[in-house]
């Protein structure tokens, strides 16, 4: 007779469950956790589950202009986790944002 139907939903949520998120936030000692909109914020592209990076570094003396950088943040959101579990971590984009004085 008829084999089960499997719901879509179980599949979006493993693939929430095994793209998981993470952030790590870079700001001076002392300071708190800026809430506010970035000054820069984009996608950098990661390869092999985002241990190989597709340009190692940003300026961000250019991005502040020569302003202060008070807080710097890396995120792998779920809109991340997305690329990296379709390709099975091939391509494994992260976030990143700046906050300038």
């Amino acid at each position: 007779m008829g084999g089960r139907r499997h719901h879509p939903l179980i599949a979006i949520v493993t693939a929430a469950a095994v793209t998981g998120c993470a952030t790590v936030t870079i700001n001076r000692q002392g300071d708190r956790k800026i809430s506010s909109s970035p000054t820069y914020q984009a996608s950098k592209a990661f390869f092999l589950w985002g241990l190989v990076p597709d340009d190692r570094s940003i300026d961000v003396a250019q991005i502040c202009g020569g302003a202060e950088a008070k807080q710097m943040q890396t995120q792998f959101t779920f809109l991340d986790g997305l690329p990296n579990f379709i390709t099975l971590g091939i391509y494994a984009p992260r976030t990143v944002k700046v906050w300038c004085s």
